[in-house]
């Protein structure tokens, strides 16, 4: 995933599955028939013991993330299903290539960055079979040829409440007016990376219509992220920006809504305006000539259910895919859910497709900008 610093813990997975998975060689061959039972697929259910003796490898971020992943879906999903699932990590794109590439794809179902899982369909990814996979309670568009999300959250405006709450900024146009509201404000900042939330937010700030937004003006953005320079702060991983809302040495941080809860949560005295947030998610694939694609459709399937996506969103605080998941949460929590409707009625739409295809061009003028 381009933006693996994002999690809430550490990356590493725990040694003990990682040598499991070496032990039992991760996505050995299925048997030659599985009967995944009759009658449409119903996300959140597997039929009982329907994947005896099959082997599959789960691949994700490791940490808080990836222990929820495996608490709420993964590990219930072996139990019903009686398939035996590893765990290995962090998803690794150059790892995946040399797989594919090799013929030898040990990985079954990988935790990917939305974007690259839209770049790399039907030539590191396969496509998903939705005759095994119900993706009737995703959200409209959300689930692509290759891939189906795995959670929600947003880069989101979060602001000091101290200093603004009186009058607080209402969009991305606010956040680029220093006389209006003054103060440091923080950005991503990663040389080497570009991903949707700078150039959309200066573009909307500049007057650009949010359904005019792609494809993105990069020299008109550029103008437009010049004009605060002088006031910016970059962070580099989600952790820096939840520090920065901490101690309130910034007064505005564009962040991911994940690392913003968290800040809050901590004591942080900011909030956070959801006008012209802007949706992220992480996605679930299948390497091509994967071993058991069938059973790993399975496994996805599962995943997508209610009971497990409200249960990974109490475990993480990312919201869930399913529109019928009801996770218990505080207050706080409850707030930060991107899925609520008077959350999602003001998001941005991001053209993950143009991103997709863009991407590295992108890379290069976002890096050419800050060392500029």
């Amino acid at each position: 995933m381009l933006n693996i610093t994002k999690r809430l813990a550490g990356t590493a997975v725990a040694s003990a599955s990682l040598l499991l998975a070496a032990a039992c060689g991760g996505g050995a061959a299925a048997p030659a028939d599985i009967d995944l039972g009759s009658g449409p697929a119903k996300s959140g259910v597997v039929k009982k013991d329907a994947l005896k003796g099959v082997n599959l490898t789960f691949v994700s971020y490791g940490g808080v993330y990836q222990k929820g992943q495996q608490d709420a879906a993964i590990d219930p999903f072996a139990k019903e299903s009686g398939a035996q699932v590893l765990q290995d990590g962090p998803t690794d794109y150059a790892k995946v290539k040399a797989q594919v590439d090799s013929a030898n794809v040990t990985w079954d179902v990988v935790d990917t960055d939305s974007i690259w899982a839209a770049a790399q369909c039907g030539k590191l990814l396969q496509p998903l079979d939705y005759k095994i996979i119900d993706k009737s309670k995703v959200p409209e568009g959300l689930a692509t040829e290759c891939s189906v999300p795995a959670m929600q959250y947003g880069m989101v405006l979060a602001y000091n409440k101290n200093k603004f709450g009186a009058n607080p900024p209402q969009g991305w146009a606010d956040f680029f007016d220093t006389a209006k509201f003054p103060g440091k404000r923080a950005i991503p900042g990663n040389p080497g990376d570009s991903a949707p939330g700078p150039f959309e937010a200066a573009l909307v700030a500049d007057g650009v219509a949010p359904d005019k937004l792609y494809p993105l003006d990069v020299p008109r953005a550029t103008k437009k992220l010049d004009t605060v320079r002088a006031d910016l702060v970059f962070w580099k991983t989600g952790a820096e920006s939840q520090q920065l809302l901490e101690s309130g040495e910034v007064d505005m941080v564009m962040m991911w809504s994940g690392r913003a809860y968290a800040g809050i949560k901590n004591g942080g005295t900011f909030d956070v305006q959801w006008n012209q947030w802007m949706p992220i998610m992480d996605s679930l694939a299948v390497p091509k000539n994967a071993k058991n694609p069938k059973a790993a459709m399975a496994m996805i399937n599962y995943y997508l259910g209610a009971q497990q996506q409200a249960k990974l969103t109490e475990l993480t605080s990312y919201s869930p895919i399913n529109t019928d998941a009801k996770p218990k949460l505080d207050e706080l929590g409850t707030s930060f859910l991107t899925t609520r409707p008077e959350v999602a009625d003001k998001r941005l739409t991001v053209d993950d497709k143009w991103w997709a295809e863009n991407q590295p061009e992108m890379i290069e003028k976002w890096s050419a900008w800050l060392g500029g």
